[in-house]
């Protein structure tokens, strides 16, 4: 049997600690009331279970962590940062098929 992980939601304290501690850490910025965040959510949850192992996958309500937001530039959601060894390496807007996602981490894997 699979196991199963979720990405979970933290808050703008939680990452900041999460990019400073972690080599590779894909960010998922997100509202509930999102239409197009709704459809890349079970894609950020199949990445923290096919990846979780070799990088941290989050999720960060924009209207919970406004601080966060604009930080790092978060204009229209959904929208998805990695970061690598606590540096934006990556930038995704709009609802991306999972082989965008998949492929950058698995890229950055192997660096």
């Amino acid at each position: 049997m699979t196991s199963t992980t979720k990405a979970n939601f933290i808050n703008s304290e939680q990452l900041e600690e999460l990019i400073a501690n972690n080599k590779l850490v894909l960010v998922d910025y997100t509202a509930t009331w999102c239409g197009p965040c709704k459809v890349v959510a079970p894609l950020m949850d199949r990445l923290a279970t096919e990846y979780g192992d070799r990088s941290t996958v989050v999720k960060v309500d924009i209207d919970e962590n406004r601080d966060s937001a604009k930080k790092y530039g978060i204009r229209s959601i959904p929208a998805v940062m990695v970061f690598r060894d606590g540096e934006v390496i990556e930038n995704l807007f709009g609802s991306q098929p999972y082989e965008i996602y998949s492929n950058i981490l698995e890229t950055q894997i192997r660096l």
